[in-house]
C-alpha cells in the first residue's frame, strides 16, 4: 500500500465516508485500500446503462463490497440521455446522485479514484487550452461540492503502481473502452504524454512539482477571494462597489468573478476564461447582461448580480446596504 495514500487518510479515518468505485483499475484499488486501513465507508457505484457490460460491472463491485463487508449502494442513471455532451452529463448525474445520498445520510466526505496520471493529463489539457493558474493546478486533493468535500487520495500515486497492486493481489477490475478512444483528448494525451520525458526530459515527478507549486499560489488566492465574497454576501448583499473588483489585479478579478456568479447562479462549474474576460470589459461602463444563470448590471460606480429572472432595482438594495464601499 502507498505510504502517501495512508498519510493522506489518516486526519479522515475517524470520519463516516462514501467512495465512488467504478469497477475500473484506480477505483477499485482505491476500495481495497480503504478497507486495510480499517476507513468507516460506503460503496457508491452509479450504472450509467451506456455499455452492455455495465450490469456484469455492477454485480461485481456489489459482490466485491459483499466480500470486504462494505455497505455498497447502486445507482442507477434512468433520465434520458443527451445526444450531445453525454459524459459531462454522465458525471453531473453520478456526482449529484452520490452528493445527494450523502447529505441524506450525513456523510461529509466523498472520496474519487483519480490518481497522478489523471493530474498530469489534466494539466496537459489545461495547459493545450491556455488556462491559467487555476487550470495549470488541476485537481485538488480537498476540495467542496454542493456541501459535500470531495477527496481524491490517490493524486500521489501512479497508474503504474495501481495496476501493480491490483495484479499482484489478483484484484478483477474492468476496463471502459472509452480509455482507448483517440476521440477524446484525454485519451491523445495519455498515449502520447511520454513523449515529453523521451524528447524533452520532462518527466511526471517535475510536472507533478509544478502542479504543487501552483497549488499554493492557488490556495491563497483561494481563502483571500472567498473572504471577498462573503464580504460581499454578508454585508451588501448582491451589490457592491465597482472599485471592489476593478481594484484588484486581474487574475483575482476573473476569479472573484466567476466565482460569484457560480455562488449566486446555483451552477456546479465555473464559467470558462473568455466569458468572464467579456464581462469584465462590459463591466467597465454601464451595461446589463445575462450569464451563468445570473443577470448582472452596473450603473455609476455599483455592480449588482442577482439570479437570472429577479429584479435589478439598485433603489432598494441601495437602502438595505450596511456599510458603503
Amino acid at each position: 500500500m502507498n505510504k502517501k495514500f495512508v498519510n493522506f487518510m489518516e486526519q479522515y479515518l475517524d470520519a463516516k465516508m462514501a467512495v465512488g468505485v467504478s469497477g475500473g483499475i484506480d477505483s477499485m484499488c482505491l476500495l481495497y485500500w480503504l478497507h486495510q486501513i480499517g476507513a468507516d465507508v460506503v460503496c457508491l457505484h452509479v450504472n450509467h446503462k451506456l455499455r452492455a457490460e455495465a450490469d456484469v460491472e455492477t454485480d461485481y463491485v456489489a459482490n466485491v463490497c459483499k466480500q470486504l463487508n462494505i455497505p455498497c449502494q447502486i445507482f442507477y442513471w434512468d433520465d434520458k440521455k443527451p445526444e450531445k455532451g453525454l459524459e459531462a452529463a454522465a458525471r453531473d448525474a453520478r456526482y449529484k446522485m452520490m452528493i445527494d445520498f450523502c447529505h441524506e445520510n450525513g456523510i461529509e466526505y466523498l472520496l474519487t479514484a483519480h490518481q497522478s496520471d489523471d493530474q498530469i493529463e489534466t494539466f496537459l489539457m489545461n495547459l493545450s487550452r491556455g488556462s491559467g493558474l487555476y487550470g495549470l493546478s488541476a485537481m485538488l486533493p480537498e476540495s467542496s461540492r454542493d456541501g459535500i468535500t470531495i477527496l481524491r487520495p490517490l493524486l500521489q500515486v501512479s497508474r503504474a503502481e495501481i495496476k501493480k497492486y491490483c495484479d499482484d493481489n489478483k484484484i478483477k477490475y474492468f476496463i471502459d473502452s472509452m480509455n482507448s478512444d483517440e476521440h477524446y483528448t484525454r485519451v491523445k494525451m495519455r498515449q502520447n504524454r511520454h513523449l515529453l520525458n523521451d524528447k524533452l526530459d520532462i518527466s511526471d515527478a517535475r510536472i507533478l512539482l509544478a502542479i504543487q507549486n501552483l497549488a499554493r499560489t492557488r490556495e491563497w488566492m483561494d481563502k483571500y477571494i472567498s473572504n471577498r465574497i462573503e464580504m460581499v454576501l454578508r454585508s451588501w448583499g448582491t451589490l457592491f462597489g465597482a472599485s471592489f473588483l476593478f481594484d484588484e489585479a486581474e487574475e483575482i478579478r476573473l476569479k472573484f468573478l466567476g466565482l460569484l456568479i457560480q455562488k449566486i447562479g446555483g451552477n456546479n462549474y465555473p464559467l470558462r476564461l473568455n466569458s468572464l474576460q467579456k464581462a469584465l470589459c462590459n463591466l467597465q461602463h454601464d451595461c446589463k447582461f445575462t450569464l451563468g444563470h445570473c443577470t448582472i448590471r452596473r450603473l455609476n460606480d455599483r455592480i449588482l448580480i442577482v439570479p437570472e429572472g429577479k429584479r435589478t432595482s439598485f433603489r432598494k438594495r441601495h437602502e438595505k446596504r450596511k456599510k458603503s464601499i
